[in-house]
């Protein structure tokens, strides 16, 4: 050896460590940096010039910062940080003292921070640490740790922990680098000098041997692999007429040798048809003839929402005939998963992830949140509107920059009654954020002006779908009065106005005449008010010639308009229910008094016009008094949210215990009467537990529903005679039976209340609680429920064939030579005439005239769907509004009354199918099973949808949201048996399906099981 061997070894073991000491040196000052700029601190880097390592600065960190933090919140959040820096360095060190280090991230991720929850550990999840594939030993020496830690609990301190992180600085600084590493590097660079040609020829040598060695291998293992394909392909219809020699040469369809090319560039909006090409190659790389039958399977889901997609596939001609083109349109915006199978093989790389944004702003899909009809503002104040845009599609279209433009967005502002635009920067301003967070869209806005306006929202001139509402802008002094009624509604709230009769009000748009309300109406309690005299004549204006002087009494139930005679002696002229369908609308000045004018109208009464010289606090007092009752909102979704939170608080107090119902199945009725009988409220409040006679079930919930299901069915099923329908269609609406039998007694109608009212209850619980009601009630009986009164359009939807040979023969022609009278003849069961009912005093005598048909037709609405069961129906709301109270009910309509009791009632097959979830199964289940299942489900009537929904779920009626509201979720679980009927677990929602042959057997199983095996339970 030469002195340049040597030399050679100095200087590369030199270089060894001085490449290793500045690695080592950077990694530690980027480690420190860190630390300070995570928790805001690079500005006091200066300080920590002299420390080298993270270890030290856990040490010293806290007296150093402690003169310059002069802030106590940030100092607080410093020394948090400081100590738990601290403590994870003693940590580790104390896990390295005990040969356990590799405990360390372990430890970490099961919440053990520091050596304080080390010693809290217990011996679970000390025996969960060896699961991890550690041995006995330091399963041993980890429990034998605990132990010390909590015997010496007490003698920690922060300077044992101290000691342990500067123990941990100077190990690791003496690993920095080790002499050994360097000698080696040195003397293999050195040989390398020294006996450069031998080395040339060895190194050359290994390299071609390793190279070959590898091809080999490759070769073995391809040649191997494709030997094991055609050994697993035993299925001649698969296989083909291929032998072992076609599948050595590669002459077969390899799913890993396609690939996948995309005719879209990302990101890419919703709406567009989309395509994507598969290209087959066998696997010596050939083209595969996409004309012969290859089994590809394409399916793209939506990751979020689990919705699959539709997609159609077509083959391409010469030149590309080993293509196939895939196509499909994306609705909803979101990640999307798209699977490409051979055979059940995955293609290329697939699944592939796919990103779809939502598509552009429509104004007719866009809409504001938490919206009102009318907004009560103050003079000066601001007020933001929360405007959540949407595309097409309904996706959420925040991400676009451009919705922060002012200019996209527009208000327009004019005064009610005036007819003068008020659209100046003069009279409000506005100011448009974007917050991507909610997905919405921030409109601040000011009025300057008192008064009563109309607003219109609009984005690029278009208005948006609920973007138009009235606005009251009231003074300071105007608010403060306001606020002082709305907290004080047991104190008298009156206001002096006029009245004008509606026949001077030539804008009204009411048909119906005053005395078509003639008929007693049920009205929520009034209090002191209940003891005032009604006029003969409510709800029918007198014919003044000049405006009357009355006094507006408001209430958070209701608005009534009241006359003094002899200044002492009430009568009440009008009174008006304070919910939604109660509107206003607002005029300029009287021509009399010059005050100004307000319409009242709730749609069933005639338009009340009055003139107040404080109209726009009474309006705003009614207004408040409305969003109170309402939950703050108008939607229905927030409506229903309100009215669910404001029962369970009613109910708050009552015990949630569970009581058992033992029913009898073939007496139904009676057996739940009898079990009842004897229920207070606070009994039906609880949480009921159905046991069936002589049957072994436990009630997790699928007896329970099912008993509502059975007991609405006996209730509102018209074979029964509670109930009744006006026409003898199977899908009528279904009324109370004015002509029920004697032995079916009013108290049946109270007991039908109660259940309704259970249901209502039992779904404000959410979850597996949710419980629906099985009818389809009239919309009159729903108006009534709700205290609406009766007028003859209810006709239309409740008697569809009186409606179409009577109310519009009526309408639709000259009643003169009708020989009509305000009467209705009653005819029993034979066809005999039974009497004859007066719809008004005399009214046998009075003749129905073109003018005054309208009245006729709503006397006889009134009489036919509401007078004839007036008993019924009132003793069918005690029972619901025992559970369920009045004004809570009055915030809906008829219509979101229905949704709200009975659910959806059409079952969509596409809805099914979109949040059915499949739970396990083979290939042939999910590949041929699943898709006869599918067809099967398709070719069902709604009957048959509904019994597979009561088979599976105890309950043939949806929530509201359809099955994506179900829960649980509509599970189907590949059963392990074959060619057996269904069974179903309905506490879970579960359909357990086994494997069939064919469609016809599935068909056949299915339709054998709903038909014959929908009511009943056995032992699971």
């Amino acid at each position: 050896m030469d002195r340049r061997f040597f030399l050679t070894l100095l200087f590369c073991s030199v270089s060894w460590i001085l490449f290793w000491e500045i690695r080592w040196k950077k990694r530690k000052e980027s480690q420190i940096e860190e630390w300070l700029q995570v928790h805001s601190l690079s500005q006091y880097r200066h300080l920590f010039e002299d420390v080298q390592t993270l270890e030290e600065l856990s040490v010293s960190a806290l007296s150093r910062l402690e003169e310059v933090v002069k802030e106590q919140q940030s100092w607080r959040e410093i020394a948090e940080a400081h100590i738990k820096l601290l403590r994870d360095f003693a940590f580790q060190e104390w896990l390295c003292s005990q040969n356990l280090e590799h405990y360390h991230h372990i430890l970490k991720t099961l919440g053990c921070m520091n050596l304080d929850d080390l010693s809290r550990f217990d011996g679970q999840l000390q025996l969960s640490l060896s699961a991890w594939g550690y041995y006995y030993n330091d399963y041993i020496k980890l429990s034998t740790g605990i132990k010390i830690l909590q015997t010496s609990r007490g003698s920690r301190d922060q300077d044992y922990e101290i000691r342990l992180v500067r123990s941990l600085a100077e190990r690791r600084l003496n690993e920095k680098w080790s002499t050994a590493g360097a000698l080696l590097f040195g003397c293999s660079v050195a040989l390398c000098f020294l006996i450069r040609d031998l080395m040339f020829y060895v190194i050359g040598g290994i390299t071609v041997s390793i190279i070959a060695f590898f091809f080999t291998i490759k070769f073995l293992c391809e040649l191997a692999a494709r030997i094991v394909s055609f050994l697993q392909n035993d299925d001649p219809g698969r296989r083909g007429d291929r032998s072992i020699y076609d599948y050595v040469r590669g002459n077969y369809l390899d799913p890993r040798s396609c690939k996948v090319s995309w005719d879209w560039k990302e990101p890419q909006e919703v709406g567009h048809t989309m395509t994507f090409r598969v290209q087959l190659f066998y696997k010596n790389g050939q083209p595969f003839p996409a004309h012969r039958p290859v089994g590809l399977r394409v399916n793209i889901t939506h990751i979020e929402l689990a919705l699959d997609i539709p997609v159609t596939q077509e083959v391409l001609q010469e030149p590309e005939s080993n293509i196939v083109k895939v196509a499909f349109t994306v609705r909803k915006a979101g990640r999307y998963e798209v699977a490409v199978k051979l055979g059940g093989l995955n293609v290329a790389y697939s699944p592939y992830y796919k990103i779809f944004q939502p598509g552009t702003v429509v104004p007719s899909k866009t809409k504001i949140a938490y919206h009102f009809s009318t907004l009560v503002l103050t003079n000066g104040q601001q007020h933001t509107l929360q405007i959540e845009p949407r595309d097409e599609y309904g996706n959420p279209t925040s991400n676009s920059t451009s919705l922060t433009d002012e200019k996209n967005y527009s208000v327009h502002v004019h005064s009610l009654g005036t007819g003068e635009d008020d659209s100046s920067d003069d009279f409000y301003c506005k100011s448009v954020s974007l917050n991507k967070q909610q997905c919405q869209v921030l409109l601040r806005l000011i009025l300057k002006k008192t008064g009563c306006f109309k607003a219109r929202i609009s984005y690029n001139d278009q208005p948006l779908s609920n973007g138009e509402f009235d606005i009251i802008v009231l003074s300071e002094n105007e608010k403060a009065c306001v606020e002082k009624n709305v907290s004080t509604p047991g104190i008298s709230i009156y206001f002096e106005a006029y009245l004008y009769s509606s026949g001077n009000y030539t804008n009204s748009s009411w048909q119906l005449p005053a005395s078509a309300l003639l008929a007693p109406q049920r009205r929520p309690s009034m209090g002191e008010e209940d003891e005032e005299h009604d006029s003969p004549v409510e709800g029918q204006p007198e014919k003044v010639k000049k405006p009357k002087k009355v006094y507006c009494y408001i209430s958070p139930k209701q608005l009534s308009v009241k006359e003094f005679y002899l200044k002492i002696i009430p009568w009440r002229l009008f009174t008006f229910r304070v919910c939604p369908g109660t509107k206003f609308t607002y005029y300029g000045p009287d021509p009399v008094h010059k005050y100004l004018t307000l319409v009242v109208d709730d749609g069933i009464q005639p338009p009340v016009e009055l003139s107040c010289k404080d109209r726009n606090i009474m309006a705003a007092t009614f207004i408040r008094f409305l969003h109170k009752n309402i939950g703050g909102s108008e939607t229905f979704q927030d409506k229903v949210n309100f009215f669910q939170r404001e029962l369970r608080h009613i109910h708050s107090k009552k015990p949630r215990t569970k009581t058992c119902l033992k029913i009898t199945r073939h007496a139904i009725l009676e057996s739940s009467l009898k079990a009842t009988r004897n229920f207070s409220v606070s009994d039906w409040s609880k949480n009921f537990e159905v046991v069936f006679q002589d049957e072994e079930a436990l009630d997790w919930g699928g007896p329970r529903r099912e008993w509502f299901e059975l007991i609405c069915k006996t209730l509102f099923d018209t074979s029964n005679q509670l109930f009744t329908r006006f026409s003898e269609n199977n899908q009528g609406l279904v009324h109370p039976n004015a002509d029920r039998p004697p032995h079916l007694r009013l108290k049946m109608y109270e007991f039908a209340g109660r259940v309704v009212g259970k249901c209502l209850y039992e779904s404000t619980m959410g979850g597996a609680y949710k419980q629906l009601v099985r009818a389809r009630f009239t919309r009159s009986f729903l108006a009534q429920i709700i205290g609406l009164r009766m007028n003859y359009k209810y006709f239309e939807t409740d008697d569809q064939e009186f409606y179409k040979t009577k109310v519009c023969f009526i309408l639709n022609n000259d009643v003169s030579e009708m020989d009509l009278v305000f009467a209705e003849e009653k005819y029993n069961k034979s066809g005999q005439l039974e009497k004859v009912v007066e719809l008004i005093s005399g009214g046998a005598q009075i003749a129905v005239t073109n003018e005054n048909k309208m009245h006729y037709l709503n006397l006889l609405a009134q009489y036919r769907l509401a007078s004839q069961v007036r008993d019924e129906v009132e003793h069918f709301l005690k029972g619901l509004n025992e559970l369920v109270p009045e004004n809570l009910l009055a915030i809906f309509d008829e219509n979101e009354l229905e949704l709200l009791m009975c659910g959806t009632g059409n079952i969509n097959v596409q809805d099914f199918k979109a949040h059915a979830v499949i739970v396990g199964g083979s290939w042939h289940f999910r590949e041929k099973v699943m898709k006869w299942f599918w067809a099967v489900v398709s070719s069902f009537t709604q009957e048959e949808l509904a019994r597979l929904l009561q088979f599976t779920t105890g309950s043939s009626q949806l929530p509201p949201g359809g099955f994506n509201t179900l829960c649980p979720s509509f599970q189907i679980i590949a059963a392990p048996t074959h060619s057996t009927l269904p069974t179903a677990h309905t506490c879970f929602n579960q359909l357990c399906l086994p494997t069939y042959d064919s469609y016809e057997e599935l068909h056949k199983m299915l339709k054998l099981a709903i038909s014959e095996g929908s009511e009943g339970f056995g032992m699971l």
